[in-house]
């Protein structure tokens, strides 16, 4: 039997729907503000679970008819699939994702946290296990660094196949680093922390060689977006194993929903500064005739403007959530 109070207590939840639906129809869905937008979806999945139980109790069944043509209502609005405007991918990336990125600064620190652990592990124990550099990086590497050569120089000759594979594979690195964000987060611990640990090895392998410059002269052109991409990938993991340990007062279902959504959107805007980094990876950083300087240079340019892009673009007032 449906009691009263039950139902009184979802008629407001009920209320609320009708009167989005009602805002969205007359105003369009684009006047709902993300939170709106959040909130409409969250209201129509506790509609649907109402109606469920409406239906298996016979008293319910005028209730039942009434909410079915909310829901149908819902439904239609909700998954009426607007035409994509190229407009909206410009406003994505030119002031929507700055946003995304600094509300989850905190997460992208935190990965980035995790990656120094691995640098640092891997710096000290090539400085006091210089057998563990051998078995970590094999001894092909090894005799490259020893001689002085950079095991890069063969990237010069196949440039466009060398960058498609570059990007490729960066893609693919970025995409298990965000994508294991469904393992609770331990997968993306543990490919932090290795990535973090070859960069710690091959950095101070090169630097008991001579060969820092080499090295590091290499890496900025490139690493300046490729290294942020994979720690904003890991935070929008980090956030997805968060929704999943701690729901808070959501169910985990609607938990993954509200935190993925955003996630994902944290993780869509790294792949532009991955494709930019295969392409510098593939057709500048291997580069001999260039001098370090320039790199460098380079790189503080590049650097400079990711910076002011993320950090000092402010949203339209249309776009304060």
């Amino acid at each position: 039997m449906i009691s009263t109070y039950w139902l009184e207590k979802r008629k407001s939840h009920w209320t609320r729907l009708e009167k989005l639906l009602e805002q969205s129809q007359k105003q369009g869905l684009g006047t709902l503000t993300r939170s709106e937008l959040r909130e409409l979806g969250l209201l129509y999945r506790q509609a649907a679970a109402d109606l469920s139980s409406l239906r298996e109790d016979p008293s319910g069944n005028y209730y039942a008819r009434s909410l079915n043509l909310l829901l149908a209502k819902a439904h239609n609005t909700i998954y009426s699939g607007q035409k994509a405007r190229g407009s909206g991918i410009f406003r994505f990336f030119g002031t929507t994702y700055p946003m995304i990125f600094r509300r989850n600064l905190p997460w992208i620190a935190t990965a980035f946290g995790i990656f120094m652990v691995g640098a640092l592990a891997g710096m000290l124990l090539t400085l006091t296990h210089p057998n563990f550099m051998h078995l970590f990086l094999g001894e092909r590497m090894m005799d490259s660094i020893e001689h002085h050569k950079m095991w890069t120089d063969s990237v010069v000759g196949i440039k466009p196949l060398a960058s498609s594979f570059i990007m490729t594979n960066n893609l693919f690195v970025t995409l298990m680093v965000f994508a294991s964000g469904i393992t609770a987060g331990t997968y993306t611990l543990f490919l932090l922390i290795f990535n973090g640990l070859m960069i710690g090895v091959v950095g101070t392998a090169c630097w008991l060689s001579g060969m820092s410059l080499s090295l590091w002269s290499f890496v900025a052109p490139h690493g300046v977006l490729e290294l942020p991409a994979i720690f904003i990938a890991g935070g929008a993991a980090l956030r997805i194993a968060k929704a999943m340990l701690f729901p808070g007062y959501l169910s985990r279902r609607d938990s993954l929903i509200k935190n993925g959504g955003e996630a994902s959107q944290l993780f869509l805007g790294a792949i532009p500064m991955l494709i930019v980094a295969g392409l510098l990876e593939g057709f500048v950083s291997p580069l001999t005739d260039l001098s370090p300087k320039f790199k460098f240079s380079l790189a503080a340019v590049i650097g400079s403007v990711f910076f002011v892009y993320l950090f000092l673009i402010k949203p339209k007032a249309d776009q304060v959530i």
